[in-house]
């Protein structure tokens, strides 16, 4: 069995060997930038760990996994300029390095690349596993659309904002080792428990994002923490802030999430101090643990024995614990 760091790195070499610039330069070079700008490539390697499951021969199914990653910086190069973010991975982000319709036309490139990769996938599962991708990215812009929409409303629930971070995050998570499993010809049953695994952990990671986005150290981090802040973002820690919080509490964070004037490291601060004062960021670290935990569950149903399983359940430990 593969291990994350073994599959990492050639997903990491695979990536190298491609020859994306071309004419126009304007339209290719941000794509370069994006994918060469680092990232765990957690999500191919999510894709080859699964297919790795069922058939210890995955070398043919390394470029249609490098599709997924593709398609998860598209979404980045996007979800960048909606949020108006200035630093993903340490750099500036291609919408603040050359301009907003570069960025928009070098991600909408980025999601046909995307698929012309997973069409080297000449399996007889091709067209589900195209029919997963398709449902999976249309799962990502519905929970992108439920993230900006959340934006503007004074009250978004628990229930309500989970769901849109399994849409969002998870759902790709998921699919991709869905996608994974079916192209090494596992069943539908076992695809679709590694599908389990994967919503339930990339809910799981998310929540994690959310606590580093506001309590996490940049340099590790790799962006600007409290962007969620700044955004006016309903996360998991600012619903349960509100939920536990008293009348002057509530009133208080309201008003600072709402003040658009405001120096934002000031606004951070005083953000994070509420949020410890209410332990939200404890109450964040349960409800990832119950995900994580109810992944593992997903795990159990899938007839391997654990060798062969714990590539997958040590990197799924490792995100949880992550820093960054």
């Amino acid at each position: 069995m593969y291990t994350y760091q073994q599959l990492q790195e050639i997903v990491n070499a695979r990536l190298n060997q491609q020859e994306l610039i071309r004419a126009p330069e304007e339209l290719y070079e941000p794509i370069d930038y994006a994918l060469s700008s680092g990232g765990k490539r957690l999500r191919p390697v999510l894709l080859l760990m699964a297919a790795n499951l069922f058939d210890s021969d995955i070398e043919h199914l390394v470029e249609p996994a490098l599709g997924i990653e593709i398609f998860h910086n598209f979404t980045l190069l996007h979800d960048d300029i909606m949020d108006q973010a200035q630093i993903r991975r340490n750099k500036a982000t291609v919408h603040r390095k050359w301009n907003t319709n570069i960025a928009i036309l070098s991600g909408d490139a980025m999601s046909i690349k995307a698929y012309e990769y997973l069409l080297q996938y000449r399996g007889s599962n091709g067209a589900r596993v195209l029919e997963v991708f398709s449902q999976t990215a249309l799962k990502v812009c519905e929970g992108q659309q439920y993230d900006m929409n959340f934006e503007t409303r004074q009250q978004v629930s628990e229930q309500e904002y989970l769901r849109m971070i399994g849409l969002k995050t998870a759902a790709l998570i998921a699919g991709s080792l869905q996608m994974g499993a079916l192209m090494a010809g596992s069943s539908e049953e076992e695809a679709g428990h590694l599908y389990d695994f994967g919503w339930n952990l990339g809910v799981a990671f998310q929540l994690q994002d959310d606590f580093l986005d506001t309590f996490g150290d940049p340099k590790v981090f790799g962006k600007d923490i409290g962007g969620d802040i700044l955004a006016g973002k309903k996360t998991y820690l600012v619903i349960k802030a509100l939920e536990n919080a008293d009348e002057y509490k509530r009133s208080e964070l309201e008003d600072l999430m709402a003040n658009q004037g405001l120096d934002p490291g000031e606004k951070v601060r005083s953000v994070q101090q509420i949020f410890r004062e209410l332990g939200v960021g404890d109450l964040t670290h349960i409800k990832a643990e119950q995900y994580y935990q109810e992944a593992l569950r997903s795990m159990k149903k899938i007839e391997k024995d654990y060798q062969e399983k714990a590539p997958l359940l040590q990197l799924a430990e490792r995100m949880l614990k992550r820093e960054k």
